[in-house]
């Protein structure tokens, strides 16, 4: 068989979205909204192989994630495992979670490796505790909070609609400025994708939710449901300087956008480690793996 890849366009979403109805994914990958932001970065491409959903990235190396769907899976690996061998290229299957592991290794004992990536697990927090901040681990959180309510007696939260857009997207071009990004790299990238979700925010389904405080914006960020019974947060923007900035636009998206959801998922650190410093500060309750998958014999 024949595997046609194709580029990702907005009018994908219904097709893409059918097989994660299918099969709900709680990787923060696993949307249609990440798929479309980050496809021209990653150089990622879809195709149905055997009536699963599967995706091609080729931005370093070739690779496939896990075919996603009620088709055979052993079926549609197997055609996935040809493929690259007419390219002549290593068999690689990345953001694998432990069970779709288990399930590859069930149906071909023996035959696969996988690598878990630390930098690429995905942090993920009880929304009540994100509400609440209860408990002495989040004792500074609060206080980063009451101290920002002190000095700005006038915020105010809203959500983010074709109003206050603009102000997003200007307040990001300062972030932009004062984080250093270039024309270049995944910084550079991020912004991009910042930008391109405010303008598509309401095409890819995306809720937003900003902090005004002394007139301005000084935070604002996106997400959307994701799998069963979790919120993801695409993306947080906030102003340093501005204390209790990033803490308060994390309680009140949380507070007004996700309430409902039992768990919140904020992403990988990307082995950053102000990052990684920060996302463990909020005391997660688990960490979603996801590796990469290679055949042990190649």
């Amino acid at each position: 068989m024949e595997i046609v890849w194709k580029e990702l366009g907005i009018e994908d979403e219904k097709i893409i979205g059918k097989y994660y109805d299918m099969e709900p994914v709680r990787n923060c990958e696993f949307t249609f909204a990440n798929n479309f932001l980050w496809a021209p970065f990653y150089e990622i491409r879809y195709a149905v192989v055997e009536d699963m959903l599967v995706f091609l990235s080729d931005e370093a190396e070739l690779s496939v994630s896990c075919p996603l769907g009620r088709g055979d899976l052993k079926r549609t690996t197997d055609t996935i495992t040809e493929f690259f061998k007419e390219k002549g290229k290593p068999f690689k299957m990345h953001l694998v979670s432990p069970r779709q592991f288990e399930e590859l290794d069930r149906l071909y004992p023996g035959r696969f490796q996988v690598e878990y990536d630390r930098d690429a697990a995905d942090y993920v927090y009880e929304t009540e505790r994100l509400i609440s901040l209860a408990g002495k681990k989040l004792h500074g959180k609060r206080n980063h909070i009451n101290r920002f309510k002190e000095n700005y007696p006038d915020w105010s939260y809203e959500k983010i609609s074709d109003e206050n857009t603009e102000e997003c997207a200007a307040m990001a071009e300062i972030w932009r400025q004062q984080n250093g990004c270039g024309e270049r790299g995944e910084k550079h990238n991020e912004f991009c994708v910042t930008l391109n979700a405010l303008k598509w925010r309401e095409k890819l389904g995306l809720c937003g939710g900003l902090i005004r405080a002394g007139g301005r914006v000084v935070a604002f960020s996106l997400g959307e449901p994701c799998g069963e019974n979790m919120f993801v947060v695409h993306i947080e923007k906030a102003f340093a300087e501005v204390q209790g900035a990033y803490p308060i636009i994390n309680q009140q998206f949380a507070e007004h956008e996700a309430l409902g959801y039992q768990y919140i998922n904020r992403e990988e650190d990307t082995g950053e480690e102000g990052l990684r410093k920060a996302k463990l500060s909020y005391d997660p309750v688990f960490l979603m793996e996801k590796g990469l998958v290679t055949e042990k014999h190649q």
